[in-house]
């Protein structure tokens, strides 16, 4: 699937997409973000002002013939982007992805190696203008039915259904009460999740091609990338041979008994990853996992809430996305 050419940055049509509502974006510095890309590129500005409204943008550049589209937000409007950008499909010509972090998170850029500073990924998105850099990466899919709302869905970074389901549950709840996203916060809320979770029996059942199936899983991440996630700058590592050059990695546990969350907590917190048990079914490369469940369980996608499902399919998409770096 081709791309644009940023060679000559002079002629390029690029679009910034900006969430005014992200963690750690502000006024100022979306000005200076949008004055530093206009006399670089031919820039157009969105301010999102619904749910969608960035993946709409964004589809509406790929018919426009926009070269760049620039996310400038949390991780949740860079998926509304990624989204938008391949809602028609990834057979055509599509702008390359820019990525000025805005939010609390920012796991994409992390995971990319571009600055999860504001100012610093500004800087770096110019250069990488002028140059001409960009790096084709892999995504994830996921197609859902048998809850509240099917959904067929792009994802960057990761996916899961589960306790960090619930956890993004709790805390899009918090948020709409006011409440900041912020390591506390999902501490907080992982740790009232857990609690919940133990009052259940296992209900998760894991297919992945040409293995027996694997039943009476408690919960199942599925990783696009390595880190799964960051908790304040400490990166979470899950699946740590995954990566955009690659399948899908999945971290999935048979049991929630505290001295098996307390072994992996205690891994991920202090060591650099490879985390290895009896309980765990881990794997680090794979095109295909199907999860199911009798009873509706939440489903997440880079930490967006998407809604309860008793059949979800996670499936690899190798290099459908080109990003500049």
């Amino acid at each position: 699937m081709p791309g644009h050419d940023l060679s000559y940055a002079s002629g390029v049509r690029a679009l910034l997409v900006v969430n005014p509502q992200a963690t750690a974006t502000t006024p100022a510095g979306r000005d200076v973000l949008a004055h530093a890309l206009a006399s670089e590129v031919k820039l157009d500005v969105v301010e999102t002002d619904y749910r969608g409204h960035a993946a709409d943008a964004a589809a509406r550049s790929v018919v426009e013939g926009y070269d760049l589209v620039v996310a400038h937000g949390g991780d949740g409007t860079v998926n509304e982007v990624v989204n938008g950008v391949l809602r028609g499909g990834a057979d055509r010509p599509l702008p390359m992805l820019g990525v000025v972090p805005g939010g609390s998170a920012n796991v994409f850029a992390g995971a990319l190696g571009l600055p999860r500073d504001p100012v610093e990924a500004t800087y770096r998105l110019l250069q990488s203008v002028e140059h001409g850099t960009s790096r084709r990466v892999g995504l994830g899919r996921v197609a859902s039915a048998g809850g509240s709302e099917d959904h067929d869905r792009w994802f960057t970074f990761n996916a899961g259904v589960g306790w960090d389901a619930d956890v993004v549950a709790g805390v899009e709840e918090q948020r709409a009460k006011g409440r900041v996203a912020g390591p506390v916060l999902y501490a907080r809320t992982a740790l009232a999740s857990y609690f919940s979770q133990r009052r259940h029996e296992p209900a998760l059942t894991v297919q992945i091609p040409g293995e027996p199936v694997f039943e009476d899983m408690r919960l199942a991440f599925v990783s696009n990338t390595d880190p799964w996630t960051y908790l304040g700058d400490k990166p979470l590592r899950l699946n740590p041979s995954t990566s955009f050059d690659g399948d899908l990695g999945l971290f999935a546990l048979h049991g929630l008994g505290l001295p098996t969350v307390l072994r992996y907590l205690t891994h991920l917190l202090v060591t650099d990853g490879n985390p290895k048990g009896e309980n765990l079914l881990r794997r680090d490369d794979v095109a295909y996992i199907r999860v199911t469940s009798q009873e509706p369980v939440n489903l997440q996608v880079d930490g967006d809430l998407l809604g309860t499902c008793t059949e979800v399919e996670f499936t690899s998409a190798p290099g459908v996305l080109t990003v500049a770096v």
